[in-house]
Parts: structure tokens; C-alpha cells; sequence
């Protein structure tokens, strides 16, 4: 079936989509294009007029004209007036009698049984809403159970922005439009945004009381991650919010971004990934640190298939969003709602940890205090990977001999390697960069302070990443090789080599799946290079 006939079959079977676009011809002479995948180098057009499904009956349209900003316009069912009062009647009748359902499981079955006996199809020419069973037509029962469903089970005006898998951030501040960050197009704004402040304060409580940690005036901030794995921030009431209650979500795949996508990417070289290998089957503890949303938790969940498969790994997380595919994995996630005693914080979980021996603990973002926890644990001998707020290695130490984390700074060096991530724009388009590789040498009294050796480093101007520790690497000479028993260290960047070789075949023969970029490593671990499904 190709797009044309698609967009047709789409069209026929979708009156709202028929409707939006005999309006849209209206003004404008030109059809979108009818797509179901959009490739990274459309991002460099700046008209861009195309229609792509997010889950039926949503379809989104990306419209540009010249020397304005693109639009995304969401296009699902309308309700006219006659049919909101319609609406909002079958929506009381869903809440009074579906909630006496005691079964999480069974609420949903409920619901729609509720509608089918509450409406039919039929003549409503003569329907009164105060009848135990109203006539609707067939067109006005389907938009009922999208919008009924859509509110009650899914995240209401804000569900069709989640289903896109093109979205990277969504942000609404008070009655505006939402603006959400396209993973092609960047930042643009929407045709979505609450109709009232009532309607806005009542979704943003429903969000809150999903993620446990319901929003009120005594507590207006929350955050935590939505039953999608989204990540959601609010800041609930104008005397907090001044231009009204506000949100922002982040979006996560429930399966992660592989080491390979992010080599097709640009965002490592296949050099700095095989360094990443050797130094976490090795043990050695690594934070990947950046400002917010260069891709550090991205890059972290990726890295994650390079630890021994047979390693017992414990998480701790405020909100959950590192996923390892080990069958041996502990989630700890803290909790901040309820009664103080009965509240878990990192600094708990992270102790919690420790008292389970653990072959690696990942820690989803260091913030505060328990960053001291995370170097005692690599103290005591259990490598840690985390990620952390910091746009270099040395604001990194600052901020970690800083007060509230106050780590003694002859401590540092229990952290071996730094990650340095920045997103910037290029030629117009957003993109997510490693822009240094740096290895914890020591504290040296006589060199005032950490020392430090970039083995990595971006060069910008021409977008490589180029490897600088190339005989040169404390980690790999003095750490791994060391470790491994490797009478002449130099022979490990041999094995760097190897390993880059194979992530490199692993793109060319695209293999991008999460899963299966873990097998690949694990039969490369087990069987070296003859375990490998390709040549090298």
C-alpha cells in the first residue's frame, strides 16, 4: 500500500481529517504530504507541510510557510456545542457510576460498558438528556468514547502530544498555547492550550495524584514520571507560577536510544563508545554531566549493555527513567508524598544500596547530598554510573566539594572517567554532542588540586571527535590494563580498536534495536570476535 492510497484510506475513515483539510484548502493551495516516518534530513526544510498518524484517530500536521515559524497542529475529533453539553452529561454518568468500580483492572471495561448503555445509535432528533438512554449518531458515539476514554484513562488535551514519537519536551505556561521540542523540527508551538484556568488546575491535580505526589496550595511544586515513563515538572497556582500554573514533560521511550543509534547520531564516535565499553566491564565508575537536556540520561541507558551481563545492578531514582536490560536489577525509586516518616529519600536508597552489595549502582541524577553517598560507595569498592548537573569536569569537582555535597576533595579521585555532554545548534538544526572524555587522575597537592586527562575531545568546527588519550590513558594503561594482566599496557588500545570495529559493523549492518546491540555484546564477551551474527 503505498502513501497516496494511505492518506485516502486515512481520510475516508477519519470525517475530522476530511473536515481539516477541505478547511485547510481553503487558504492555502497546496496538500500536505501524507507520511508514517519522518527522516532526520527534513529537519533542514524550513516549509515543511506533511501529515503523519500518531494512533488512530490522531494525526499531526507540521506546517511552515516562508519567514514564519513552523506550527504543529494536532488534528483529532471536535466536539460542536451541542455536543460538549452532550459530553460533559455522559461524562458525569461515567464518574458517578464507574467509580464505584473496585478493580483497577476491570475500571476500563466498566467505563465503556457504561457508555454503551448510557448511549445508542440511533435518531436524536427527538433525544432529551435527562432520558436514561440518549440517541447520538454513529459519528457522535465515536468522538463520546474517544474523548471519555482520552480524559479518564490517557492524559486528556495532552495525550496526542504523548502518542508522538517525535517529541522530546512539552511545555505549557498558564492559558498559552503549548510549546513542545520536535526531535526534527525543534521548538514549536502548537495549536493545543487549556480553555479556562479551572481546566488547567484540575488536569495538572489529575497528574500529580497519578504520579503520587498530589499538587495543592501548601505544595504547589511536584514532579515525578507518568504511567507512560514521561517525566513531568509542575508548578501549580499564579503565587509560585505568576504567569499561571505550568508544566513541562519529558519524554522517555520505554525502550532506550542503543549505543548504535547514538553513533549514527553524531553524538559519539564509535571510539569513545568502545572506551565506554572496556571502562564499564572493568568496573570502573563514570558520571555523565551536562546542562538539562543534552542527552546525558539518553547516553547513560545506552551505555548500560556495555556492564556484564550477570552483574547484579541496583538503580536509585527520584523519577525512574534508566532502564538496564539485565535480568538482575534492583529499581529503587525515592518516595516524597505521605507523612516525613514515612518518606524515602536518595540519601536512604543510596545506603540501602550499599547494604546489598551490589556489582554496579546506578544513580538516575545526583543532586544534593547523597552525591557523598555515591563516592563512599565508590570508596568502598562499588563502581557507581550516574549523571549530574555540570557543564564541565572542573565546575563538576566545584560543585561536588561544594556545599551541600561537601565530598573532601582527595575523594575525587574515586571517580574515574567524566562524559561531558552539550546539545547546541548547528546550521540551524539541534544536536547532542559528547564534547569531552575525561579521566580522575588524582589529587596532587603540588598541581593544586584534581588532576585531569582529556581523552577525548570534540573539535567543533569540523564536528569530530577526536581521540587525544591514544597512549596516553590512565584509566586504560594504569586501571584495565593493569587489571586484566596485560604484560605491555599498550596492547589495550589494540582491544579499543577492535571493539570500535565492531560497534562500527554493528551500524553498518544495522543493527539499532536496544536488545539486540546487548546480545551483540554479550556474544562478542562470551566468544569474542567468532560470536559476532557479521565479519569484522
Amino acid at each position: 500500500m503505498n502513501m497516496e492510497h494511505e492518506f485516502e484510506v486515512a481520510i475516508k475513515k477519519n470525517k475530522h481529517l476530511s473536515d481539516y483539510l477541505l478547511n485547510f484548502q481553503k487558504e492555502h493551495t497546496n496538500l500536505p504530504k501524507f507520511i508514517t516516518s519522518i527522516p532526520r534530513e527534513m529537519s533542514l526544510e524550513k516549509t515543511p507541510n506533511i501529515i503523519y498518524p500518531v494512533g488512530d484517530p490522531v494525526f499531526i500536521h507540521i506546517y511552515g510557510e516562508p519567514f514564519k515559524d513552523i506550527d504543529y497542529l494536532v488534528i483529532e475529533p471536535q466536539l460542536k456545542k451541542e455536543e460538549k453539553e452532550l459530553y460533559a452529561t455522559i461524562f458525569d454518568r461515567v464518574l458517578e457510576k464507574g467509580m464505584r468500580s473496585t478493580s483497577k483492572e476491570d475500571l476500563r471495561e466498566t467505563v465503556l460498558k457504561i457508555i454503551d448503555e448510557t448511549v445508542k445509535v440511533g435518531d436524536p432528533a427527538k433525544r432529551s438528556l435527562e432520558s436514561l438512554i440518549i440517541k447520538v449518531t454513529q459519528e457522535e458515539y465515536d468522538k463520546l468514547r474517544y474523548f471519555i476514554i482520552r480524559d479518564i484513562f490517557d492524559s486528556g488535551p495532552v495525550e496526542p502530544m504523548l502518542q508522538d514519537p517525535y517529541l522530546e519536551d512539552i511545555h505549557c505556561v498558564g492559558l498559552n498555547n503549548i510549546y513542545l521540542v520536535h526531535k526534527i523540527f525543534g521548538n514549536i508551538k502548537t495549536n493545543i492550550k487549556f480553555d479556562s484556568k479551572m481546566s488547567l488546575d484540575n488536569w495538572l491535580r489529575t497528574m500529580s495524584e497519578r504520579i503520587g505526589r498530589p499538587i495543592g496550595d501548601a505544595n504547589p511544586i511536584a514532579g515525578g514520571t507518568l504511567p507512560s515513563g514521561s517525566r513531568i515538572a509542575i508548578a501549580y497556582s499564579d503565587d509560585i507560577s505568576r504567569r499561571g500554573s505550568s508544566f513541562t514533560i519529558r519524554k522517555f521511550t520505554k525502550t532506550p536510544l542503543s549505543i548504535t543509534q547514538l553513533i549514527k547520531f553524531g553524538t559519539m564516535s564509535a571510539e569513545e563508545a568502545a572506551y565506554l565499553w572496556l571502562c564499564l566491564e572493568n568496573g570502573m565508575s563514570i558520571f555523565l554531566c551536562g546542562e538539562t537536556a543534552c542527552g546525558k540520561t539518553a547516553a547513560l541507558n545506552a551505555t548500560l549493555v556495555f556492564i556484564d551481563p550477570k552483574a547484579k545492578i541496583f538503580s536509585a531514582e527520584d523519577a525512574t527513567e534508566v532502564t538496564p536490560p539485565h535480568d538482575v536489577w534492583q529499581q529503587l525509586a525515592t518516595k516524597e508524598e505521605g507523612a516525613e516518616e514515612s518518606q524515602v529519600h536518595m540519601f536512604t536508597l543510596l545506603k540501602a544500596a550499599l547494604r546489598s552489595r551490589p556489582n554496579y549502582i546506578i544513580v538516575g541524577e545526583i543532586r544534593g547530598v547523597e552525591g557523598a553517598v555515591a563516592f563512599q560507595a565508590m570508596q568502598t569498592g562499588h563502581p557507581v554510573i550516574s549523571t549530574f548537573h555540570a557543564s564541565s569536569v572542573k565546575k563538576m569537582i566545584q560543585r561536588f566539594v561544594g556545599a551541600p555535597i561537601s565530598v573532601p576533595v582527595t575523594f575525587i579521585d574515586n571517580l574515574n572517567v567524566c562524559v561531558v555532554l552539550h546539545a547546541y545548534y548547528r546550521e540551524g538544526i539541534l544536536i547532542r554532542r559528547v564534547i569531552a572524555i575525561e579521566e580522575l587522575e588524582g589529587y596532587f597537592e603540588e598541581a593544586g588540586g584534581v588532576v585531569t586527562r582529556a581523552v577525548f575531545q570534540l573539535n567543533a568546527a569540523e564536528d569530530k571527535h577526536e581521540f587525544r588519550g591514544m597512549n596516553n590513558s590512565y584509566i586504560l594503561e594504569e586501571k584495565i590494563a593493569a587489571r586484566q594482566g596485560y604484560k605491555d599496557k599498550r596492547k589495550i588500545y589494540d582491544e579499543l580498536r577492535i571493539r570500535a570495529k565492531v560497534l562500527n559493523a554493528m551500524v553498518e549492518h544495522e543493527i539499532f534495536d536496544f536488545t539486540k546491540t546487548f546480545e551483540v555484546v554479550q556474544a562478542y564477551r562470551e566468544y569474542g570476535l567468532e560470536g559476532l551474527p557479521f565479519p569484522v
